[in-house]
């Protein structure tokens, strides 16, 4: 938790003081609160161990942020893993993360990655399409433990940006209900494994219960049609995540232990209504469990102030740490670690250091009087920022600290410019 230091009025992350760790470890820097993570994951997973009688799993969906220590911290809080690549999932089992729980998604998996997974033991693959579970269906031979799921478009337009929603009809992901696919692929049969359940996510930062509770709905009358069609009980639902968290003051998530109690009384609800057991649920939060648990930190360089059209304020970083902006046109708050209650009185724009007039992290946003040399701390970064982050105009990726208790701990180390190059020939 972002806080004031009662000693010398500075910003504090999980008990450390915010100059202090930039000073320490450089700017940018990534802060992550490792307690907050904590909190954030037991919400989940206590509203699954008490409503649901244990009878399901939470998934960290790594994707919103996957470093070994991310991971070590599922492994800990006993909560489970989704992952969309090679890459994810050879992170997770680098830190002996249990292949059992791990679920393995993606709309175009390779021949390797899912013969990785394969081979890896791991809990749930989510097929994509009817292709791949034909695909699947070759690789399987002999297989026993891992569980195959597979993705539903269940067509909810949810609130939120166009490129976050994906369980509408035209997305990439999945497979459609309301064209009849989906009933019609779940009925077939395959030599080397049944589908054991289904998958559904529609999209990210949503706020309302309705729409997790329409799609559990879809689901559960879908597995209850397909035992109608082949008297065969579906025993997995996979609803994902997408549980909307505070970048700006206009954001009001639910608390998310009371987000998790209305999604499991809704597939309470639609199993009884449908006259099915109840299934074996999994849920996969991700950037409620990561965004504001992350700070940024950067250090001010050029203010430049355009009379009468804008004041201009850059910072170390920009795009190539956060690329929300230019993708998303995303919102977020900042404020000034060694000044964090000062008074706000100039509208300003923070900028990047890229060459590309889109680099922009915060538009016109009321700051205190900022100048050179100044920290500037952006809140809420602690999902899809490292993890997007890229080599832009051969930028070094920043460092990553954990911080609990005052205790920082480095987990990703800042790059050099000889890592840029290691790999050119």
């Amino acid at each position: 938790m972002t806080q004031v230091s009662e000693t010398n009025g500075v910003l504090t992350i999980g008990g450390a003081e915010v100059p202090a760790l930039a000073k320490e470890f450089g700017t940018p820097l990534f802060i992550m609160d490792r307690g907050q993570i904590e909190e954030n994951i037991r919400a989940y997973k206590s509203a699954m161990d008490s409503a649901y009688d244990g009878h399901g799993l939470v998934h960290y969906a790594s994707k919103a942020f996957c470093t070994k220590e991310m991971c070590r911290i599922a492994k800990e809080e006993g909560i489970g893993l989704d992952v969309v690549s090679g890459g994810e999932l050879y992170t997770a089992l680098s830190v002996s993360f249990p292949p059992e729980h791990i679920c393995f998604h993606g709309n175009n998996k390779s021949m390797e990655e899912m013969q990785y997974a394969i081979s890896a033991g791991v809990g749930h693959i989510v097929a994509d399409s009817e292709e791949e579970l034909d695909i699947l269906d070759s690789l399987m031979e002999g297989n026993t433990k891992t569980r195959i799921l597979l993705r539903i478009k269940p067509g909810i337009e949810a609130h939120t940006h166009d490129f976050i929603q994906t369980g509408q009809e035209d997305s990439k992901f999945g497979v459609s209900l309301k064209s009849g696919d989906a009933l019609r692929v779940l009925s077939k049969t395959y030599q080397n494994f049944e589908i054991k359940g289904v998958h559904c996510h529609i999209g990210s930062q949503i706020f309302e219960d309705e729409p997790f509770m329409v799609a559990a709905d879809l689901m559960i009358k879908l597995m209850a049609d397909v035992y109608e069609k082949t008297g065969r009980y579906m025993e997995d639902v996979n609803l994902g995540g997408g549980f909307g968290i505070r970048y700006t003051e206009t954001d009001l998530p639910r608390p998310y232990h009371d987000a998790m109690l209305a999604t499991i009384s809704a597939v309470k609800k639609a199993s009884e209504k449908y006259g099915v057991p109840y299934p074996f649920l999994i849920v996969e939060p991700g950037r409620s469990i990561v965004g504001e648990a992350g700070t940024t930190v950067y250090t001010v360089g050029t203010v430049k102030d355009i009379p009468g059209i804008r004041k201009y304020v850059s910072v170390d970083g920009g795009m190539a740490d956060n690329p929300r902006f230019i993708m998303y046109d995303a919102e977020y708050n900042a404020l000034l670690p060694e000044r964090p209650e000062a008074a706000r009185e100039e509208k300003v724009t923070i900028c990047g250091r890229c060459c590309e007039s889109g680099d922009i992290l915060i538009r016109d946003i009321l700051m205190p009087k900022v100048q050179r040399g100044d920290l500037l701390a952006v809140l809420s970064t602690g999902a899809y920022n490292y993890s997007m982050a890229s080599h832009y105009n051969r930028l070094p990726k920043p460092a990553v600290i954990m911080v609990k208790d005052g205790e920082a701990k480095l987990c990703v180390r800042r790059e050099t410019y000889e890592d840029l190059v290691r790999f050119d020939l």
